[in-house]
């Protein structure tokens, strides 16, 4: 018995120090961001209002009413140069944490990213974010990188079975917290000896729908068969391990855990459990506990961070946790929320197919491309090219929310994006003077980082091959957002590396290689991206620029034009 307590008292000991020399330490850095892109100049105003922005931040952290550890603020009063920014500490970490976090943030991240006009840092216990455009309210899910324990799971495919079910569970748990933190725990058991301890955590700005889907995006990238892993993006983080890595006290009681997994049968008990006992009774003195502290010290100042590698959210070998029916929709209700595809619903046609908008029964609306039927494509390989694109997350492209297979039928979820398409304002002598020249001085650098993101930045380089006024939306706040990127890949246009069987795309808009000969790359959407810019400059359309020598020679420009714009310091 005095063993027995002795080896409590040695373990008590060693998770306090170990937590009491956790909160001395310095912010486990993780990972930072910065596109390399968006430069500003050193003493230039922004670089005063990223100053100020900054530390407005660690003020916010190191106020005693910032319980929530999170909060957003601005400085400056016009674009460009005004700076957004916000902060989000880990849920159990003490406001005292909190703030010296976000203050060596302030001067980690200008450090790391000298001169960016966006740049995002993470750490253990914090993560902090500024940029040149509003950041407040918009759900980010670039980057996203994931931490990998390099540790093999024993039993991987009913562990994967457990931490699916416990990680969507808790994905949905913290999109609708009562508390406004966004944030779920879960522990539960894996074996009679180890438990599965589980976090979830969204920025508190998100929409509870916004942040489900960044969660749910999230859980996609962990790593299977695996000790242990994390996802971190600018909008929300997940994370699993088999120890207890968050502080439970600190936070609400964790959701009550799901339906489990059958456990392994126990080892049978018996003389040889009574044997171990005993051993580890006499073999565990109060020096052992003293020399596991000394090790504990010293490893956790290292942070444990050896074991783990960082993946970008990029690369090719992810092993995903979802899979393709977790994007399917029934065809009834998408037949209920569209109205059985009524010509009200109507939203457009292109070469792809019809558009409808819908409602789904939680009340969210959606926008339903109903694909033509003459794909040659197998079930597989739509699923996959469709999971595929739907990971393509970014500001500037229209977020694909799922499909819907049903006999021939073939259907493409997306969010509904209010403000119709850019030809309706653009081409309108009415509607056109919404657009102002610095509305369309926006609208263009959001095209162009939608680009540079599907050409350089995503997991897939896309070609979208019909960039067209009519394919950029525009949302509540008039950002601009590329629809149709993809569309190749999902109905499976025959092509390879350079050339293509079928073309696909609107003349006027189309690169000479490519009409003529069918050869494309990346410069034929810099070409259609030329072509569209010379539409927003003048308010006219493009009308294939065949009328004259004169609108010839602005048609061969609009691809320089294009690559010049593309590359803009937006």
């Amino acid at each position: 018995m005095s063993s027995c307590f002795t080896i409590s008292l040695s373990l008590s000991l060693l998770f306090f120090f170990i937590n009491f020399s956790s909160t001395a330490s310095a912010p486990t850095y993780l990972y930072h961001y910065c596109t390399n892109a968006t430069l500003f100049s050193p003493n230039s105003t922004y670089q005063s209002n990223l100053n100020a922005l900054l530390s407005s931040l660690s003020t916010a952290a190191a106020a005693t009413n910032n319980t929530d550890g999170f909060a957003n603020a601005t400085a400056g009063q016009s674009s460009p140069d005004r700076a957004y920014g916000l902060f989000l500490c880990h849920a159990d970490v003490s406001a005292s944490t909190c703030s010296d976090c976000v203050a060596t943030g302030t001067q980690d991240i200008l450090q790391r990213c000298p001169n960016q006009r966006v740049s995002v840092i993470w750490y253990d216990e914090c993560m902090l974010r500024y940029s040149n455009a509003s950041i407040y309210g918009v759900m980010e899910q670039v980057p996203a990188f994931t931490m990998l324990n390099t540790g093999n799971i024993t039993d991987p495919t009913r562990f994967m079975q457990l931490l699916g079910q416990t990680m969507n569970y808790i994905a949905t748990a913290a999109s609708a917290d009562e508390s406004g933190k966004k944030v779920a725990v879960n522990e539960t058991n894996f074996t009679s000896l180890q438990q599965l301890y589980t976090l979830a955590q969204c920025t508190p700005d998100l929409s509870a729908s916004d942040c489900n889907t960044c969660l749910r995006a999230a859980i996609a990238g962990l790593p299977q068969g695996k000790q242990g892993g994390r996802t971190f993006t600018p909008s929300c983080n997940v994370r699993f391990e088999l120890y207890p890595f968050y502080n439970a006290s600190a936070l609400a009681a964790p959701a009550p855990p799901p339906s489990q997994v059958p456990s392994p049968p126990p080892a049978p008990k018996g003389k040889s459990n009574r044997t171990t006992v005993i051993i580890i009774a006499v073999a565990v003195p109060v020096g052992v506990g003293v020399v596991l502290l000394f090790l504990a010290c010293c490893l956790r100042r290292r942070k444990v961070t050896k074991p783990y590698e960082v993946v970008q959210e990029d690369q090719s070998s992810v092993n995903d946790i979802a899979n393709a029916e977790s994007l399917q929709y029934d065809f009834a209700t998408i037949q209920v929320a569209t109205d059985n595809f009524s010509h009200q619903n109507k939203l457009g046609e292109g070469g792809f197919g019809e558009v409808f908008q819908g409602r789904l029964t939680n009340g969210q609306q959606i926008a339903v491309k109903r694909l033509s039927q003459d794909s040659g494509q197998g079930v597989g390989e739509f699923k996959n090219e469709v999971l595929l694109v739907a990971k393509l997350q970014h500001r500037n492209l229209v977020r694909m929310l799922g499909f819907c297979l049903e006999g021939e039928e073939k259907l493409l979820v997306y969010e509904f994006v209010p403000n119709k398409s850019l030809d309706y304002f653009l081409f309108d002598p009415e509607k056109s003077k919404q657009l102002d020249w610095s509305r369309r001085y926006k609208i263009v650098c959001g095209i162009a980082r939608g680009m540079l993101y599907l050409h350089e930045d995503s997991r897939l380089r896309i070609i979208h091959r019909d960039l067209k006024a009519s394919n950029i939306l525009l949302d509540s706040e008039m950002i601009p957002k590329i629809s149709d990127f993809g569309m190749a890949r999902i109905v499976v246009v025959d092509q390879t590396q350079a050339n293509t069987n079928k073309i696909v795309g609107t003349f006027g808009y189309m690169s000479p290689e490519y009409a003529m000969h069918g050869q494309f790359s990346v410069k034929s959407d810099v070409y259609s991206f030329g072509v569209l810019l010379l539409e927003l400059i003048s308010g006219k359309k493009n009308s294939f620029f065949y009328q004259s020598d004169g609108a010839k020679i602005s048609l061969a420009m609009s691809g320089k034009i294009g690559e010049t714009i593309r590359h803009w310091k937006c």
